[in-house]
């Protein structure tokens, strides 16, 4: 089973091919520009890597959320138009549990975080259970500080993801030496994940509705926001 595996819920472009779970090419573009006018090219030069067409893949995979609002609905779009158009079967995998899934193996708590703006970030906690990555907890957008009362009692913290970058100091000096950050490539999300975990879907026979599948925003756009405070004042 081919399957193609599709992420840009953050500002990093990723897209990647396996075939019955292993990988047979992955491109990452951290270089923050325009998903809309890179996304499909970088499939389109996948696909040729690989000396397969669209037809050849048996299932799509896209991180489904939560993330960037526009990232999010361009990889979703992306997937569900490729999925429709050739009749395949597509499922959405949660951008956390595709970053989470760097730290597979890694004992403690394991702990994404993506920039969610407005000082806080988008989070779940995981642990290793018998061999599996298994999600602990609810997504949520938290601030930093709060999240950090949830972890304070954890012996062990890996903290992955692009939040990091602005709020890695505040971690720091709340968990000391209990925080464990991988270097800067081993934090990105990688659809490498995000399709194996969507193959893994695929052979238990599970697919979302290519018309219903919707992404985890987790919380209302800023826009939405506005827009209900203006009513909410007039």
């Amino acid at each position: 089973m081919i399957v193609l595996g599709i992420d840009s819920s953050t500002q990093v472009n990723t897209i990647a091919l396996l075939q019955d779970g292993q990988l047979l090419c992955e491109a990452i573009l951290n270089t923050r520009k325009n998903h809309s006018q890179r996304l499909m090219p970088m499939i389109d030069i996948l696909l040729k890597e690989a000396g397969l067409t669209i037809e050849n893949v048996d299932g799509v995979a896209v991180s489904s959320g939560p993330g960037s609002f526009t990232g999010l609905r361009i990889g979703m779009t992306t997937g569900k138009a490729l999925a429709w158009s050739r009749n395949k079967p597509l499922v959405g995998i949660p951008s956390l549990d595709g970053v989470a899934f760097n730290a597979q193996g890694v004992t403690g708590t394991i702990c994404p975080i993506l920039n969610a703006k407005r000082n806080e970030v988008y989070t779940a906690l995981y642990k290793m259970v018998k061999g599996e990555l298994q999600r602990i907890s609810d997504y949520m957008a938290v601030e930093p500080l709060e999240l950090i009362k949830r972890l304070q009692n954890q012996s062990q913290v890996t903290l992955l993801g692009d939040g990091i970058e602005e709020f890695i100091s505040i971690f720091a000096e709340n968990l000391g030496d209990r925080l464990a950050v991988p270097s800067s490539a081993n934090r990105l999300p990688r659809a490498s994940h995000i399709a194996y975990l969507g193959w893994r879907r695929l052979l238990k026979g599970e697919a979302d509705d290519v018309i219903n599948l919707v992404p985890l925003y987790v919380r209302k756009a800023d826009a939405e926001i506005k827009l209900e405070s203006k009513g909410r004042s007039t």
